[in-house]
């Protein structure tokens, strides 16, 4: 490419101008094979700032790209057998299909389907359903306190977490903010045993006997003390809290009035070409 062609991209490029198109005529940067590349199918790719050998550089490397891919099409194309050209052309033609009946989908679901789900769907969902929400595994509510060794009085912060009442848990609170690395109550929401006992580094054989026999446990190595209080718990193979699995609930909901929304779609469609005549069978 000549050196004037190139200051003149570069300028159009840095300056942000829209205007691709010189004196109604388009620009050609490339040719290869019987393609052309055009300054306006180019997309912006230089910056404010950036030297000119860089931005001849970017440009450079653009079109080198441009013209390995479309020589490779090129020969492709005119090698292939007429076989697999059909078959691509039969491909092509059901992915255009496809992708025009998706975003039409698409366009109807956004502009008439519900989207709303209340509470009420979903608590009756999950009364109707509930051996579709058996737990498979245990889950718990439990607060988590990791401190250094040599945290004063640890063993004050350890009684304080086996507390229920709110002004030890507000000192608690104050205590592991100040000398705690890690203090979590994980949002008052369920979480997997197996997430918890990560972090207090543990091996617990048997996770039922271990949640039935212990509200407060704690554990220690080399980094410091690790100590976790158990609120509550649920058992694997019992009914998941309704608050555990609510979102799972949600796209279930959403997928099946989706699936709904699109089987009536096209059932209209298909019923008013019969009316209309617009589809005979023969």
């Amino acid at each position: 490419m000549n050196r004037t062609l190139f200051a003149l991209l570069i300028i159009i490029f840095t300056a942000g101008c829209g205007n691709k198109i010189s004196n109604g005529r388009r620009i050609q940067l490339a040719r290869a094979g019987d393609a052309i590349l055009y300054l306006d199918e180019v997309p912006p790719m230089i910056q404010p700032g950036i030297p000119a050998a860089d931005s001849t550089a970017i440009v450079q490397n653009y079109i080198n790209k441009w013209a390995r891919k479309e020589l490779m099409f090129q020969k492709a194309e005119n090698n292939l057998s007429p076989e697999l050209k059909s078959e691509i052309e039969k491909q092509v033609e059901e992915t255009r299909s496809d992708l025009i009946i998706y975003q039409y989908q698409r366009q109807m679901m956004l502009e008439r389907m519900d989207t709303v789900i209340s509470d009420v769907e979903m608590e009756d969902y999950y009364y109707s359903n509930k051996s579709s929400f058996m737990l498979n595994s245990n889950i718990v509510k439990a607060l988590f306190i990791k401190l250094p060794a040599e945290t004063p009085g640890i063993n004050n912060i350890k009684v304080l977490a086996r507390s229920e009442d709110q002004a030890d848990l507000q000192e608690l609170e104050t205590l592991c903010y100040q000398f705690a690395e890690k203090f979590d109550d994980f949002n008052e929401e369920w979480v997997p045993l197996d997430r918890i006992l990560i972090e207090l580094n543990a091996n617990i054989e048997n996770q039922e006997t271990f949640l039935k026999r212990t509200s407060f446990y704690e554990s220690s190595d080399s980094a410091g003390i690790n100590m976790v209080t158990i609120r509550d718990y649920r058992l694997r193979a019992t009914l998941a809290p309704l608050e555990y699995v609510r979102e799972d609930i949600k796209r279930i909901i959403w997928n099946n009035r989706r699936f709904e929304f699109i089987q009536n779609l096209e059932n209209n469609i298909y019923n008013d070409a019969i009316k209309e005549n617009i589809f005979r069978q023969y």
